[in-house]
């Protein structure tokens, strides 16, 4: 951009932030502004994004803490591809910079750190260099995870060129601390380590020493669900609670409450059950001479509370000594494991007054159905996302680093073993692991592996490099499992190298790093592994886990598993695969190389095929015990409602439901009534259909009425938009041709709505056909229940909500036009009052993007379009578009053609009287009238790095 163009724009920028936003179109980039951390954003996105785009950088930043450095340390390794480099000036103010900072600051090759020499060093600025300007962050935040994610924190944001005064005080400032600062080196940190004093933390009180253990949370909600089954006389619950959340003192709590006569707690390994039995002492309390073990060696049959292996329990000559009622109260831990022909000979020999489960991942891999097992009585159910926002958990920082390329050989699943243990892939792997770090002083790691005779391999070849490593794997006995677990809590081994063996059962609590070399297998292996480092330990303030993506089909699966998102929905695979996410305090991260092979695999795959959605049914089904509609769906978080309205092998949900095998018997008027609300009105986008819809199943409305409705939902309400509706519930806007029938015909041509002396009903033909067959009451009742829990997700009192996605069609009707006129507009429609303008900012092919126009954003605010060809300055739509004043622009992007239909809303726009020329496009080059549009909504930063960047 021209040094002139961008004096412009800062004006502008500034004038908006500091003067009147009302009169200048700020640049969201560089527009002074408030930084804090919100549901929307984090101040460390904003430092992310200075980071991602400057070409060097100097921080002044006196507190510093290492729970901070991995998401930092991938930043810095993407910025060193491109050589950027950076300043850091910090200090020991306090001592609250720890020797491990230290340590981990000069692992990065491309920063540069200094020593304040300055008595009181406080500093909290992040100074950014563009090409053409600065901008400035100062405030309250040090760089520390809970400063940088969760804190309530104020920083100010300013851009500005180099001659500007605020800059140069600031530039000042940084030229004086670093005359008087020091370079950090290794013998510096040498003897500071010697010195150091910690800051001294509220003391860790281990669980044996505790006065009292209390319930937790996510306790105290499942204790009451669990005790109002007991009082309903239900004989069976299920929990599913994220490992690590405290499964063990919930089962504690509830037996504690039930005061059984005679308890048994079945569980697949001894080391669980004897765990178990401490954990419930120090809970339970009472004479330790009434807790027993029921195990190879320890047959404690006469005491209160046992606690058995399955293994044990299940021999005939166990069971023989035992009575079908011996025990009132049986808890059976890792209860997906319910279905084995072991646990089922148990459970059909003892008939206890209450059967309570406990598991992580009740959803198995060999389909086998736990809740129907437990009666389908959920009693509480807590994910990993839930675990983790709640501070129940360890919190993690992922880093989705490349895989090593092997020659021209990059790993997939075909690779050949010796390529995975080749030696300059371990040195690359352990470079890696020595960069992202772990927390503490010590590795303890474990690494997932795709094969046995690669984690045997990989594990000899790490100790001879210096990291002390053993292998377990499924031929290992319990013997060798439990001596080798002791080894790496000890510290005499850095790494443990498995393939699925710690999937489950198996405790480290101290592990620190969790190294993922394989595919992912499935998103619930995948969250079994992670969720193995998650545990708390005293002194583990977070877990790195480093996941080394190869080639592999199923990378798509990673940021839907973290993100615990089971919508089937591309666009949200999409961006959680492009934007950074946090959990809590927890960080997602991928290199850029790495979040494209994400891409990769999400393009080849479909997310809502028949063969996935059939799978996403019976897992539903199976969970409830009954046919899952489509609120249950959007209750339980599973597949997004839309996914099936979207599906166009499918006209409605009643016809998905045939698919799998269900009874349902529609008429020709239901299945195309049906298919109209299903495909028109379910997304929600706009609720006054619905809620006439809703309105009348009841009872006839007046019209003055439903607006007196509308009002009381805050929708927004004008003469347009009801008469719109009309026309959409008649199913007269859809009165166009599309091939040799209407859209109108296709949905049934009877109205929906009828209107009489100012009253809405619905229409004799709707109201027969909801008489005659329940089927269609309920699957209609169903898509208006769940089109309205949707309409939450939309601005009820705009016609658009900033950053939704629209298709042409949802914009016809929204802009309240009589007709679907979305078939022949394209790029856009000059109408009377408003005009809907849709971009594709990247084309599929080169050829396309020659032939086509080259829209570009110019800057945070200004994207350049141009009008359809041949066109001049004194065509009439032309005129029309740049001289009614009352003209209202609504900007719709979509980054590719790959996006599908839909484009995200951008806004409303103005025209930028001085850029407005006629252009010669294309190859043919033909004429067009090229302006700037000037978005009246600034972009959000999130938003120009998913379409834009």
């Amino acid at each position: 951009m021209e040094v002139k163009a961008v004096d412009n724009v800062l004006k502008d920028a500034i004038l908006n932030g500091l003067y009147n936003k009302n009169e200048n179109k700020g640049n969201e980039f560089i527009s002074p502004q408030l930084v804090n951390n919100d549901d929307q954003s984090k101040i460390w996105f904003t430092l992310r994004q200075e980071l991602m785009s400057c070409t060097s950088f100097t921080w002044a930043v006196a507190f510093i803490s290492e729970n901070m450095l991995v998401p930092f340390k991938l930043v810095m390794s993407e910025l060193a591809k491109k050589g950027v480099n950076g300043t850091l000036i910090t200090g020991t103010y306090l001592g609250f910079n720890s020797p491990k900072v230290f340590k981990e600051l000069v692992k990065i090759p491309n920063l540069e750190v200094r020593l304040s020499e300055e008595a009181g060093f406080h500093a909290k600025g992040y100074i950014f260099n563009h090409e053409d300007y600065q901008t400035i962050l100062i405030g309250s935040a040090n760089f520390t995870r809970s400063a940088l994610l969760k804190n309530c924190e104020w920083g100010l944001k300013v851009t500005s060129h180099e001659n500007g005064q605020l800059v140069a005080e600031v530039n000042d400032q940084i030229e004086n601390n670093l005359s008087n600062s020091l370079i950090l080196t290794s013998s510096w940190i040498k003897e500071y380590e010697q010195n150091w004093q910690p800051v001294k933390k509220a003391a860790y009180l281990p669980l044996g020493k505790a006065k009292k253990i209390l319930p937790n949370q996510m306790q105290k909600a499942a204790l009451a669900n669990l005790n109002a089954l007991v009082k309903e006389q239900a004989k069976k619950a299920l929990v599913v609670s994220a490992t690590g959340t405290g499964k063990t003192y919930l089962g504690a709590f509830a037996v504690k409450e039930y005061k059984p006569k005679k308890f048994l707690y079945l569980v697949h390994r001894e080391q669980i059950a004897k765990k178990a039995l401490e954990s419930f002492y120090r809970v339970i309390g009472g004479k330790k001479s009434d807790y027993g073990l029921l195990t190879g060696n320890k047959h404690d049959f006469d005491k209160k509370y046992l606690f058995g292996t399955v293994q044990t329990v299940s021999q005939e000559q166990i069971l023989e000594q035992l009575d079908p009622e011996e025990f009132d109260y049986i808890l059976i831990d890792e209860a997906h494991r319910v279905a084995a022909p072991t646990y089922q000979k148990i459970l059909n020999h003892f008939a206890p007054k209450f059967l309570l489960g406990m598991t992580a991942t009740p959803e198995r891999m060999d389909k086998q159905n736990i809740y129907e097992i437990f009666d389908y009585h959920l009693a509480y159910e807590i994910r990993l996302k839930d675990a983790l926002n709640d501070q129940m958990l360890t919190p993690f920082h992922y880093v989705g680093v490349e895989d090593y390329t092997v020659g021209n050989h990059v790993i997939s699943e075909t690779s050949k073993l010796k390529d995975l243990v080749a030696r300059k892939r371990v040195e690359y792997v352990l470079k890696q692991l020595d960069y992202y770090g772990y927390c503490g002083e010590k590795a303890k790691g474990l690494v997932f592996c795709s094969r046995q005779e690669e984690a045997r391999e990989l594990a000899k070849l790490f100790s001879q490099t210096g990291h002390p490593s053993r292998a377990l794997t499924n031929e290992d006995s319990q013997k060798q499992r439990i001596e080798v677990t002791h080894q790496l809590e000890n510290g005499e081994l850095e790494y443990i190298f498995t393939v699925d063996l710690f999937n489950e059962g198996i405790d480290i609590p101290s592990l620190n790093q969790i190294v993922m070399l394989r595919n992912t297998q499935s998103s619930i292996v995948f969250i079994q592994q992670l969720g193995r480092g998650l545990r708390k330990f005293p002194g583990k303030d977070y877990v790195t886990v480093i996941d080394f993506l190869g080639n592999y089909k199923n990378n798509y699966l990673i940021p839907i598993a973290l993100n615990g998102d089971k919508s089937r929905d591309k666009d949200q695979a999409v961006r959680e695969s492009k934007l950074p996410q946090v959990i809590d305090v927890s960080t997602i991260n991928f290199t850029e190389i790495a979040s494209q092979r994400i891409l990769v695999s999400l393009e080849k795959i479909k997310l809502d095929s028949m063969r996935e959605l059939r799978q996403s049914y019976k897992d539903l089904k199976e969970k409830i015990g009954r046919v899952p509609l489509l609120y249950d769906f959007y209750q339980y978080g599973t597949t997004a409602p839309t996914v099936f309205a979207k599906n166009h092998a499918l006209a409605h949900y009643g016809d998905f439901l045939k698919k799998m095998g269900e009874e349902v018997n529609l008429g020709n008027y239901q299945n195309a009534a049906l298919s109209f609300v299903t495909k028109e009105l379910l997304f929600g986008k706009r609720p006054h259909e619905l809620l006439l819809l809703e309105s009348c199943l009841d009872k006839n409305i007046s019209r003055a009425d439903f607006t007196k409705l509308l009002k009381s939902k805050n929708c927004y309400i004008s003469e347009d938009v009801l008469n719109s509706v009309e026309k959409i519930l008649s199913l007269n806007f859809f009165d166009v041709k599309q091939g040799k029938t209407t859209k109108k015909e296709q949905y049934g041509s009877y109205p929906l709505i009828e209107k009489e002396n100012g009253e809405y009903r619905l229409s004799s033909q709707l109201l027969q056909a909801l008489n005659d067959n329940h089927q269609f009451k309920m699957l209609f009742e169903d898509v208006l229940k769940t089109g309205l829990a949707l309409a939450r997700e939309y601005n009820s009192q705009a016609q658009f909500t900033l950053y939704k996605q629209y298709d042409r069609k949802d914009v016809c009707r929204l802009l309240n036009w009589p007709k679907d006129v979305s078939a022949p507009m394209y790029g856009y429609r000059v109408g009377e009052k408003e005009t809907p303008i849709f971009i594709t900012y990247q084309k599929d092919s080169e050829k396309k993007r020659n032939a086509r126009y080259q829209n570009t954003l110019e800057n945070g605010h200004s994207l350049r379009w141009y009008t359809r060809t041949p066109r001049h300055l004194d065509s009439d739509e032309v005129k029309r578009l740049l001289h009614n004043k009352n003209m209202k622009l609504h900007l719709f992007v979509k980054r590719s053609d790959a996006a599908g239909k839909e484009f995200y809303y951008l806004g409303t726009a103005e025209i930028q009287k001085d850029s407005v020329k006629e252009e010669k496009i294309g190859l043919k080059q033909k004429c067009a009238v090229g302006m700037n549009l000037v978005l009246n909504h600034p972009l959000k930063q999130s938003i120009y790095n998913l379409l834009f960047s």
